[in-house]
């Protein structure tokens, strides 16, 4: 320990440095949390909370590209969504039920935007003959008019971002004051489940292969948050969960576009307008078979094993992530 001298010339010993574990937790901390069921809580209602504070910041970038805004906002309540599923089984019904319906109508409120932006680019991916493609540019034409206002925008997403940092107040008052890792773990596996069974169910039913979707993006969310504190045995489980949906998110773009020129192409002639989704529909078939066929692997365990395989992955010592040098 270093000594200097005072304004009396007498010496006096230095207070010792901090080490970098009381400056910065201890090296590596996120790790810890899966043992402290205190820390686990608090680490869980951050993530939370950043979520909500990333809805707020889409919905104040909507000046400088809207089409990005609304995609990072309705990204950040998926986030959101999936925090909450995996502290779903410590909170009482009502209350998760409440958060979850607010977090839904949020999202949902945005909708129209996102499918007027998504559109144009989702005829892309369809093999349209001459007669087609005329009648996709005319409905995509007619369905200009019916874009939302910039203001209408604006004011969604400022609501939307306010019902979401609203619920982290809820959710923070709701929650047990600790929080065991097999709470977590139980979470995960519940949407696994979801998204199995919506697999399963989604060979030819489209509402299904649509939850399929949302459920895998929730648990690539859940799995990509438990690898900064499990280890790289989870981020192993979390890419080949993500993996899947690249091959879903085409599918589900044109199961909206199917929607979206039913609902835009009323001046369209029937045969036309039939011929359209007819083409859309067998684009859909072949990729949702795709879809289905790349995820087999990803979903082929039972719940159980698959939760028994996280908690496994999670048990094994993880590498530190590295301090940065510039950290004060």
């Amino acid at each position: 320990m270093a000594s200097t001298s005072n304004s009396d010339g007498k010496t006096v010993e230095d207070s010792p440095p901090y080490a970098e574990e009381d400056k910065l937790g201890p090296l590596g901390g996120k790790h810890s949390v899966i043992n402290d069921n205190v820390e686990l809580r608090r680490a869980l209602v951050s993530e939370f909370q950043t979520a909500a504070d990333d809805a707020r910041a889409a919905a104040a970038s909507v000046d400088r590209n809207i089409t990005t805004a609304v995609h990072e906002y309705r990204k950040a309540l998926r986030r959101a969504r999936a925090v909450l599923s995996l502290v779903a089984s410590a909170l009482p019904n009502s209350e998760r039920r409440a958060v979850r319906r607010a977090l839904r109508d949020a999202r949902r409120a945005l909708g129209t935007a996102r499918d007027h932006a998504v559109a144009p680019e989702a005829v892309k991916l369809v093999k349209l003959d001459e007669v087609s493609s005329h009648t996709a540019d005319a409905i995509l034409d007619a369905a200009r008019a019916a874009v939302p206002p910039l203001a209408e925008i604006k004011q969604l997403l400022n609501e939307g971002a306010a019902r979401a940092a609203a619920q982290v107040e809820a959710l923070e008052a709701a929650l047990p004051p600790t929080l065991a890792w097999s709470t977590v773990v139980d979470g995960v596996r519940g949407v696994y489940a979801e998204a199995r069974t919506a697999r399963k169910n989604g060979k030819r039913n489209k509402r299904a292969f649509h939850t399929w979707r949302r459920r895998t993006k929730e648990l690539v969310y859940q799995l990509e948050l438990l690898g900064t504190y499990a280890g790289e045995g989870v981020y192993d489980l979390q890419r080949k969960v993500e993996n899947v949906t690249d091959t879903q998110s085409p599918a589900v773009d044109l199961m909206m576009l199917r929607d979206f020129v039913r609902t835009h192409g009323a001046g369209t002639s029937p045969e036309a307008l039939d011929g359209l989704v007819s083409a859309i529909d067998a684009e859909i078939k072949d990729l949702m078979a795709d879809s289905r066929k790349t995820g087999r692997d990803a979903f082929r365990r039972k719940p159980s094993r698959f939760a028994k395989k996280l908690a496994k992955a999670a048990r094994r010592e993880p590498t530190p992530h590295p301090v940065p040098d510039n950290v004060d």
